[in-house]
Order: structure tokens, then C-alpha cells, then sequence
């Protein structure tokens, strides 16, 4: 079996553009939240939203190509260059048919869908677009970034709502660990800040209406939480056979050692309280890696500030890792970040790659008294350096998808 490890990062987020921005800006804890500027929300029952703010894809693209372009296509393009250039992949000297792309958006281009719904409205179908459906399927990101780079192997799109990341990230694991490609190009990306998807998650009560105190809305396992915080971005990895890697003298930045998926077979949107199916996400990633519970240092939850989900979340970690759950530092990137849905797993792997590589834990904003059902060490308020080796990240979405990925800090053996 090939080890996998990972070459570049490239993140687009509420709180900047690039790893190292985003990073520095995570450790402090700081928030991207703020309120609604790219449509009139006041009539909603939400107004805020973690936005990407100065994002411009046209010095990428060029201004022609990216007026062509979704905004989570954008984003994803944007990401993926940042990872290439990262890695130093010469791709005149890799084998393209063993680049692979996987790369997800879990409601894709709903913004062009949109707009071309109101030109049909409003001016017949005559005048809609004939590049609407090709903008707006959620495979476009990866075939994109596939036609960018010459990408000749496997290219899929996984859609498993909120967990598309951590699922883009360990089914390009196991490729790789399985010999059938060197490099895949892997994470996920989200721009439906859109009305009427706010309209839709605020109607469905999931997200938070702390409208006058946008910065301190997102507040995983807080007493006082009441619903995720849309938000937009994405985040793409560059991973590699460590084989491959060495090769061509990489420089690595960590290792992807286990992945696990489950389903929770319970609902179409709620959790089940005992968390049995973020659990099982948790145990197989671990045993996939081979790693016992107790070698974990620090666990990145998804945490979305639902009071459903974080208790669920707390329980599944408390069955995961028994006594061991009250040592380990639990981080909540949501609290600053908003709730990227498809993006949020690949920026969270991104950012603990970083907690691996630096040896600090990024604070969980905003909680000042924890839910009596969420009593683990939640990192409240300020980074914490530690001795960090082996972490672990779960993403959960929509349908009961869980997955969750093992990240390894890199030893050279």
C-alpha cells in the first residue's frame, strides 16, 4: 500500500484567501462573519453570512472566462492554482494520466440557476443562457480544474452535502494508496450565499437569527447557540504517493494516514442523539489508519452551532474515544469560519494540517458557557500550543453522511 501524503493547500474562505492569511487569522480568532452585501437580506430572517470578501478570479482567468464562470467555480479554481503553485508540481514532467481530481460542491452553481430563472421569467426562453446547465452542475469544479491543468485520470465530483470534503479527500486517499494514480487534486467548494437559500435553511429554523452581533452568532456548544451561520468558500489539497513525492524531492507537509464513511440511516437532516453514525465514520478512519484512540491529538469537529448536532457531535466523540475524549482538545473552525457546507471539510483538513505542522490548536470563538450535554475541552476562546502528531476531523451532512480523516503529521522513515 502507497503512504499518501500532502504537497499544497489552497484555501478560499470568509476569513481571507490563501492558507497563510487564513491561518493567521483562525489562531487569533478572529470572525468572518459579518452582514449580508451581496443582495438586500433585510427582509429576510437572516442577514448575516460568512462572505468571501475581495475575491477576484479574473487575474486567474482573465475577465471574459470568469464572467463565464459560477462563483463555486471560481472559488474552486482559485484554491486549486494556490495548492499547484504550493507543491511545485511540474506538470510537463508528471504523468497526466495518473493526475486525478476530486473535487465536490454540494448544491453547485445556484446563483447562475437563479439568475437565468428570473431571465426566463422576465424576458421568455429565448433569452436563457445556453451555458446555464453546463455552469451550474456541481461536476463543473472538478472538470475545470481537470481541463486547467491537463488532469488525464479519474475526475469525479463526490456529492455528499456537508461532508464532500473529508469524502473528496479519503476516496482520493484510497486511490492513491491503491496504486491506480500519484496525484489527485482533491477538497470541495460552495458559493450559495444566494437568497433563496437563506430563505430555505432559515425557514428550515437551522440557522442562527443573531442578526444585530453577526461576529458572535456562530457559537459551537454554547449554552446559548441557535444555528449555523451560512457561509461560502473551498479548500483543495494536493495529495500525492509518498513514492511520487520523494521523487521528484517535494517538499511534504503531512500525511493523510485514515479515512472512514458511514451513514447514519436515520433522517434526512437531523442527527440521532447518540451520534452512532459519526461514530462509525470516526472508528473506521482510525482503524484504517491504524491508530489507537489514545494516540490522538487534537480532534476538528464539525460543530456547525446546532443544538442537535453538537451534542450529537460530543456523544459520537465519547464514544469514540471513551475516557480519552476529556483529554484531547476538540477545535470548532465554524465558530470563525460560518458554515461553508461543501467547502468546510477541505478548509478544516487544511487547517489541521496546520495545527500538525505548527503545534497550535485554533480556539472555538464564542463559548462562554458550555451546554451541559457538551462538557469535553472545546479549546474555548484562545489557541493552544501542544505536542501534535496524529489529528482527526469529522464532517457530517445532509441524508446522514459521515466521514471522517485521519491527518498525520509527517515523519520522514
Amino acid at each position: 500500500m502507497e503512504r499518501v501524503v500532502i504537497t499544497g493547500t489552497g484555501v478560499v474562505s470568509p476569513l481571507g484567501i490563501g492558507t497563510e492569511p487564513f491561518w493567521t487569522r483562525l489562531v487569533r480568532g478572529e470572525s468572518g462573519i459579518s452582514f449580508i452585501e451581496a443582495f438586500e437580506a433585510g427582509g429576510y430572517k437572516v442577514n448575516i453570512a460568512g462572505a468571501v470578501k475581495d475575491f477576484d478570479a479574473s487575474g486567474l482567468l482573465g475577465a471574459k472566462e470568469a464572467r463565464k464562470l459560477d462563483r463555486f467555480c471560481q472559488f474552486a479554481l482559485v484554491a486549486a492554482e494556490q495548492a499547484i503553485q504550493q507543491s511545485r508540481l511540474d506538470l510537463e514532467k508528471t504523468d497526466r494520466e495518473r493526475i486525478g481530481v476530486y473535487v465536490g460542491s454540494g448544491i453547485g452553481g445556484i446563483g447562475t440557476l437563479m439568475d437565468q430563472a428570473g431571465t426566463l421569467a422576465s424576458r421568455g426562453p429565448g433569452r436563457v443562457s445556453p451555458m446555464l446547465v453546463p455552469a451550474m452542475i456541481p461536476n463543473m469544479a472538478a472538470a475545470l480544474i481537470s481541463i486547467r491543468y491537463g488532469a488525464l485520470g479519474t475526475s469525479m465530483s463526490p456529492v455528499t452535502a456537508c461532508s464532500i470534503g473529508n469524502t473528496a479527500i479519503g476516496e482520493a486517499f484510497f486511490h492513491i494508496q491503491a496504486g491506480r494514480s500519484d496525484v489527485m487534486i482533491a477538497g470541495g467548494t460552495e458559493a450559495a450565499l444566494h437568497g433563496i437559500a437563506l430563505a430555505s435553511f432559515s425557514n428550515a429554523t437551522a440557522l442562527s437569527t443573531r442578526n444585530d452581533d453577526p461576529t458572535r452568532a456562530s457559537r459551537p456548544f454554547d449554552r446559548d447557540r441557535d444555528g449555523f451561520v451560512m457561509a461560502e468558500g473551498a479548500g483543495i489539497l494536493v495529495l500525492e504517493s509518498l513514492t511520487h513525492a520523494r521523487e521528484r524531492g517535494a517538499t511534504i507537509l503531512g500525511e493523510v494516514i485514515g479515512y472512514g464513511a458511514s451513514s447514519d440511516a436515520y433522517h434526512m437532516v437531523a442527527t440521532p442523539e447518540d451520534g452512532h453514525g459519526a461514530a462509525r465514520a470516526m472508528r473506521l478512519a482510525l482503524k484504517e489508519a491504524k491508530t489507537e484512540p489514545q494516540r490522538v491529538d487534537v480532534i476538528s469537529a464539525h460543530a456547525t452551532s446546532t443544538v442537535i448536532g453538537d451534542r450529537s457531535e460530543t456523544a459520537a466523540i465519547k464514544a469514540v474515544f471513551g475516557a480519552e475524549a476529556y483529554r484531547i482538545p476538540v477545535t470548532a473552525n465554524k465558530s470563525m469560519t460560518g458554515h461553508m457546507l461543501g467547502a468546510s471539510g477541505a478548509v478544516e483538513a487544511v487547517a489541521l494540517l496546520q495545527s500538525l505542522r505548527t503545534g497550535i490548536v485554533p480556539p472555538t470563538v464564542n463559548l462562554q458557557q458550555a451546554d451541559e450535554s457538551c462538557d469535553l475541552d472545546y479549546t474555548a476562546g484562545t489557541a493552544r500550543t501542544a505536542e501534535l502528531t496524529v489529528g482527526i476531523s469529522n464532517s457530517f451532512g445532509f441524508g446522514g453522511h459521515n466521514s471522517a480523516i485521519v491527518l498525520r503529521k509527517y515523519e520522514q522513515s
